[in-house]
């Protein structure tokens, strides 16, 4: 790589600091492009054809004394990873970094709804106005319900018990706020999970799916939280190369930009395994002049064979 001494960690902040974290920003957006690309053919696993997203965020902790900048609480720290994550091939297609004590419902207001997509969310973005605005975009919508959420049924629908559902209902919003902010009808249906056995109740302007779709829909939320894991888990976003806002976002961006195209490299080369073992062996091997294509078939693991007629063999007494 042309490197001719060593490379110290203020190097890296002071290059961190220096170089606009924007270019990474660029690249991912250009990768996030290929990936989708890539994964078009795939399934969702639901058998439906509308788009499904999840959206979620995840808060990475940092030192109040190092990072005075990424407000949170008094005590410390943290920038939040707001995400939008495309359900089809677990693919992240809008990113937005912010201090920590900037609330999930803000990032709603940066998405642009696709007509006719599902999105999903957890109770922290319960809010009726911008609700109504996914609504007004023509897209839908799976969020869990608070339980002090005020609502008044309309119409009961049956329902199948052995499939877990506890009810399907036509619901309004009954408190003053919410015939303001959100005066159309929503469908409330409740579910118990078969895995954590937890009844969970969710609102949607969905009507046209069976209830234990959308109990389906919702349930495949944990793929953007494998997401959030095999980033922190995989890659170096805990502790950084410099204290700006500028060196974070770099950092966090170049992870962002690393999945990505280990995802597009997995795609592309139809590699049976996790992206964390390909992952893995590029770093291992990361100054081997190698075909990638080559680099991954030759390690790629074994298949049981047939026993080698020389091997010796062990009969007993």
């Amino acid at each position: 790589m042309g490197l001719r001494g060593n490379i110290t960690r203020t190097n890296l902040a002071y290059a961190n600091l220096n170089r606009d974290w924007r270019v990474y920003e660029a690249l991912g957006k250009s990768l996030i492009t290929k990936a989708r690309r890539l994964h078009r053919s795939d399934t969702n696993g639901l058998d439906i054809e509308e788009m499904i997203y999840a959206v979620d965020s995840s808060s990475i902790d940092l030192c109040v004394s190092l990072f005075p900048w990424a407000k949170f609480k008094k005590t410390n720290s943290a920038v939040k990873m707001h995400t939008q994550m495309e359900l089809t091939g677990s693919i992240p297609v809008f990113i937005s970094i912010t201090a920590g004590c900037v609330h999930d419902v803000n990032f709603l207001d940066e998405i642009l709804f696709e007509p006719g997509s599902i999105y999903i969310f957890d109770r922290g973005y319960l809010d009726f106005r911008r609700l109504r605005r996914i609504a007004t975009f023509g897209a839908y919508f799976v969020i869990r319900s608070k339980t002090n959420t005020r609502i008044s049924v309309t119409e009961a629908h049956p329902v199948e018990e052995s499939l877990g559902l506890n009810c399907d209902q036509t619901v309004r919003f009954s408190s003053v706020q919410g015939k303001r902010d959100y005066p159309e009808r929503l469908r409330r249906i409740s579910y118990i999970d078969p895995l954590t056995e937890k009844k969970l109740t969710f609102l949607t302007n969905c009507f046209h799916l069976p209830a234990v779709v959308v109990a389906d829909i919702y349930r495949n939320r944990w793929q953007i939280e494998l997401f959030f894991k095999w980033i922190k888990q995989n890659l170096r976003i805990k502790s950084f190369y410099g204290n700006s806002e500028n060196a974070v976002r770099t950092q966090i961006w170049i992870a962002i930009c690393v999945y990505l195209m280990v995802a597009c490299l997995n795609k592309e080369h139809r590699i049976e395994g996790q992206l964390s073992r390909i992952l893995q062996l590029l770093s291992v091997n990361v100054f081997e002049k190698l075909p990638l294509r080559e680099l991954l078939m030759n390690s790629a693991p074994m298949k049981d064979s047939e026993p080698n007629s020389n091997q010796l063999t062990f009969n007993g007494f």
